[in-house]
Parts: C-alpha cells; structure tokens; sequence
C-alpha cells in the first residue's frame, strides 16, 4: 500500500482526503446531478466505490430501505471477485472472515441400500487450481459493509441515501440534464414526501423487479422453469460428517446443495422442494420452513438434523431471464444512453452456481469506469455504448450456463446414469463460474488479436492474470496485478526485452516516446495540471534479477515524481527472473516475447491490447477511439 503521497499520515491510509464533491457533501440530494445509482445492492455499492474515485463528478445513490442491509441472500465469492475486492483495498480483510472452500464433495443412494446416501467423490475445489484467490462464502451484506467503506472513504465521500424510493423517470431529447427522475421519501420525518430531481445519467440498480426497467420499457426475456427450492441459513446440530464442507447430495427423497458459511456454525442449504404443476400459481412459495427441515432430512438419511436458529429462509422457483438490452437506447438510434441497467435488474437465474451477486460487480465495474471518463472529459460519450454491448453477451452466457447447472442439480437418481458426472462437469467447467471465462470483443476498447502471440498468457478481451515479480527498489515479491487499485487509470505493462536498464534497447526507445512524443497517450491525454500517472499507470518489468537492476540507471518514464512534494515513485519497476522469495518467470509462465511487448489492460482489469515496443503508432491510434485529448 502506497500512501505519505500528500505529506505524513498519522491516521488510516485507507481514508484519502476529501475532494471536490467530497468537500462538504451536502445531506440533500441537490436538484441536478451528474449520477444517480438506483439500489445500493452489490452493483449499486460497487459503483459508488468507483465514482467516488471522481470527486469532481455529483454522484448520489439511493436506497428504500431505511439503512444497511442486516443479511444478505447472496454469498458466493468467486475468485475473480476476490480480485476486484483487491483493487478496491479489502481483499485480504474479507478473506480473514469468510468461509474457503476447499473441497466439494458429491453423495448419491448407496448401491446397497437406496434410501440412504454415501460419499461417492470428494474434488478439490477450483479456486486456487486457477487464481491466487480463493473461492469464498461470506454474507452479502458484509460484502455492501466494505463497498460502502470504499466509497465513504475516497475523495468524494459518497454514502447511501436511505429511506429513498425511485418512482419513474423520463429522458428528454435535450438539455444538460436530460434524465428528469420522480423520486418519494419512505422513511423518517418526510416520509410520503415526492420530489423531481434531474440527472445526466441514471444507472438501475435496483434488482429484479426494476423500476428504473419498466420506465425504460426493457423487458425481461425467458421463462421460469417448474421446479423450486426452499433455502435456509440455519445453525444445527448434525451427524452428517461433511456439514462443514460443500456439498452437492442426490438422493431418492431429492437433492440439496449445502454450503457451509462463515463463522465455523452458519451453513446455507438449498433444499430440492420438486416440480412444480402448471396451474400452481406459486403457491410452493408458501411452503413452511417446517416443511423444508423436513424434507431436508429425509434426503439427509440415515442423517439427521437438529436445527437450532433459522437465520432466514425463503422458496424461489428457478427462472432464467436477460432483459432484451441494458440501456436505453432505442433499437436503430446512434444516440448515447442515458440510463443504465446492472445486476438482477437485467439478468436473473438460479442462485446454485453462485453468480448472482459476481457477476452483478462485474456490472458496476465496467460501468464506473466509463461513467467516470465521460464525465470528466477523458472519453467521448460514445463510449457509453460498449457497457451494454459487452456486459449483454455475459448474462446470456451466465444463463446458459446456469440453466444447465440447475438442470443437472434437479435430477432424480433413476436420470443418473453416472454418479460421478456432476463432480466431473463442476471442475469442467470451472473457469466460467470463476469469472474468468469473460472474454469482450473487439471494439473502440479491445484492440486486434494481430501480436497476441508476443504475449499468449494475457488474451486480449481477458482480465490480466496476475504474477509474481519482484520489486527492484527491495526486492519483496509482489503480485504484479495487486498493484492495479480501482482508481479509473489505464495500466501500460512494459515487458522489456533483454539488454539492461539504461542501455540501448526497443524498451529505451519505448520509454523516450512515452514519455515525451506528442503522440504518446501519457502526453496527449494528460493535462498539464495533473500528476504525469494522472491517466495511465506506466511499469516496467525486466527479464533480469532485481539485484541486477541498476534502478538510477531506469528510464524516468518509470520513475515519476508526483504529488504536491513531487515525490518518486519507487513502486512502478519490476524484475521477473525468479529470487529468493519468486520462483516463476513472468515471460515463461504468461508466454511473453523475450524481444519485449507492451500488455494495454483497461481500468477494470481486462486486457484491452498486446503490441511489440516498437509499435507506438499502434499504440497511439488505439487511444484515439476512446479517448479525448485534454486541454
């Protein structure tokens, strides 16, 4: 963690000084904003976290609950979230108290007796076989807890507007402000109280009954299918062995999903409640939580449970729905939109594949950012358009996947005809509900595949895998992507190629022009009022040791001085070859040409284009679609 930039700090270095709209926030919701987040969900809280990275821009969220959320519904954490927690500074503090997976185990009717149920396979789970993080289980809420942390501690202060309900909205053709929303207040003193505030942009993030879809007129594309689930958060007492690991259960009474959550006594249990008949206009939703313990022990036997405290519980019938388009411009307009859809507000599934609330994140960090640049002039507005263009194809990937998953899930023993076929389509399919399977295409934002062989190991349209290096300046081993906070600034990777720093090389010659081209997008888009890394985050990483490095002798495009005091930056040069603390190579475990390649990766993470040192026109055409030049 880097702080001490603006002078000595005594306090919590994760707390940055207020700025802009940070500075004496005012308690009501101004008349004219430049953002309005609908819902603090994971969406919602996640793009707050990110505007606030934008002080100079008015963003305010809105909530109609009367303040935090106390339990969640969601809490799966996949690995690629855990790495977004990353950039967003609270990864390792979430981690401390949430639930690993290691294992899933599989249990199906003993051969020998049928109505009882036996291990027949334990697997590792996927997380760390795929990512340095680790697949997690931790309550919803605490997950909103640290988003919001984020967001109250950047420099632009912004915390929840509670006790808000969204009512309508309506985008006119004109204007600064074109977005008019109607707005009531449901708690506290004003409570009834309507009011008419208007908006650049509006982002619904309001969940699965949006209102901010309906007045957009987007619909909800697919069906439910005829089965449902009852769900509990219970504490028991249990003689099942594998209570405290995740379990998938098939029996001949029917099937549970059961996941253990944090704290060492919580566990979640997904509790198969049947088809569901034609003409039952959702009355399996009334279906007591009586009913549900019961019929959990039947598929349990010859195990029971005692259950001590229902935290909550609820009966969902599985649906898989993609609204038609995430925002809300008209099919055949070229107009920019003006108001967006995250989360469930646009895609709903089954809760069994844990990719609900992931997913829905990844929502609100493709939009932030581009959010963030349009408004404070770095980007045309243009760019809008790739959120729902990008974000679109991932829902329906989401629900074919998820479709799949549950149908598997509902089986009756009789339709298995291999009892090890779910273990073997869980690890199978790993990389998809990890979060790493996303892949957007090619666009103002994701460049041409021509020198992806320069560096196999960073596919472009992927997020960028991390690795260790080592830090020149002292040696640590590091994780090269750990040093990617979610601050909104494109990251330049400089793999060099192999002469040393300081001598003649295709890195040196990238390093001049960088630096000091007027083509170079470090000139071209940075104003001269901001910090030289304002924009984009420029590193280096040599194929040499890291005590082989002279770092005097490393090129001042690596080295900027920054901040009122004008300090260096010690933390932007790297060492690949392996020391006494790394035992990889970057370029031989992420295929990097040894002749040098630069790796472009977009502010939320996703490797945007890989070219030789020596194409720096390449490089600067590649910002002009989506960049504006500053003044």
């Amino acid at each position: 963690m880097q702080f001490h930039h603006h002078g000595y700090v005594s306090g919590d270095p994760r707390v940055t000084s207020p700025e802009g709209t940070g500075i004496d926030r005012p308690n009501e919701i101004p008349d004219e904003i430049d953002v309005l987040i609908v819902g603090s969900g994971p969406a919602g809280m996640l793009l707050a976290a990110q505007m606030s990275q934008f002080p100079g821009v008015v963003t305010r969220i809105i909530e109609r609950r009367a303040g935090r959320l106390p339990l969640g519904q969601a809490d799966g954490i996949q690995p690629r979230s855990v790495e977004t927690f990353q950039a967003f500074g609270f990864a390792e503090r979430i981690m401390a108290e949430a639930y690993n997976i290691a294992y899933m185990n599989f249990w199906n009717p003993d051969p020998e007796n049928p109505q009882n149920i036996v291990r027949t396979s334990r697997t590792e789970d996927y997380g760390y076989k795929i990512s340095e993080f680790p697949h997690l289980i931790v309550n919803q809420a605490r997950v909103l807890d640290y988003f919001a942390e984020a967001a109250a501690n950047g420099p632009g202060r912004i915390e929840p507007d509670y006790g808000i309900e969204f009512l309508t909205l309506t985008v006119h053709d004109e204007g600064e402000y074109p977005v008019e929303v109607r707005l009531r207040y449901v708690d506290g003193e004003r409570a009834g109280e309507e009011r008419t505030i208007r908006a650049k942009y509006v982002a619904g993030c309001d969940g699965a009954r949006s209102g901010v879809r309906e007045a957009i007129g987007r619909k909800h594309v697919g069906s439910a299918s005829s089965h449902a689930w009852g769900v509990m958060d219970v504490m028991v007492n249990t003689d099942f062995p594998d209570w405290r690991t995740k379990c998938a259960i098939n029996a001949v009474a029917g099937n549970i999903l059961h996941i253990p959550r944090e704290g060492g006594y919580l566990s979640r249990v997904y509790v198969d409640l049947g088809a569901v008949a034609e003409d039952d206009d959702h009355r399996v939703r009334l279906t007591s939580i009586d009913e549900i313990i019961r019929r959990a022990n039947d598929i349990l036997h010859p195990y029971t449970l005692e259950v001590k405290e229902v935290a909550w519980h609820s009966v969902y019938e599985v649906g898989h729905r993609v609204t038609d388009k995430f925002d809300d411009v008209p099919d055949g307009s070229e107009r920019a939109p003006r108001v967006f859809l995250t989360g469930d507000a646009c895609h709903t599934h089954s809760a069994k594949a844990g990719q609900g609330m992931n997913v829905s994140m990844q929502d609100g960090f493709n939009l932030g950012w581009k959010l963030g640049a349009v408004l404070t002039g770095r980007s045309p507005e243009a760019l809008l358009a790739t959120y729902s263009a990008e974000r679109l194809p991932v829902a329906q990937q989401l629900i074919d996947f998820d479709r799949e998953w549950s149908t598997l899930m509902a089986r009756r023993p009789e339709e298995i005809s291999d009892p090890q076929d779910l273990a073997t389509y869980y690890l199978a399919t790993a990389e998809f509900p990890s979060g790493f399977m996303t892949r957007y295409g090619q666009s103002e934002i994701v460049g041409e595949a021509t020198y992806q062989s320069l560096a196999d190991g960073f596919p472009i349209g992927k997020r960028f895998k991390s690795s260790e290096v080592a830090l020149v300046a002292d040696g640590n081993a590091v994780h090269l992507g750990h040093h990617a906070k979610a601050d909104a600034r494109w990251r330049l990777y400089a793999f060099a190629d192999s002469p040393a720093a300081g001598e003649p090389s295709a890195l040196e010659s990238w390093a001049e022009w960088i630096s000091s081209s007027a083509e170079s997008p470090v000139v071209r888009y940075t104003s001269p009022d901001q910090d030289v890394d304002a924009v984009f985050d420029v590193k280096v990483i040599y194929q040499q040791r890291f005590d082989e490095i002279d770092i005097s002798r490393v090129s001042a495009a690596f080295r900027p001085q920054t901040g009122p005091l004008g300090l260096t930056d010690w933390e932007k040069v790297f060492a690949a070859a392996p020391t006494a603390w790394t035992t990889t190579d970057i370029y031989d475990e992420r295929g990097l040409s040894r002749d040098g390649v630069v790796v472009v990766v977009r502010p939320d993470q996703y490797v945007a284009a890989v070219l030789p040192l020596s194409a720096t026109d390449a490089l600067a055409e590649f910002f002009t679609h989506s960049m504006v030049q500053a003044r």
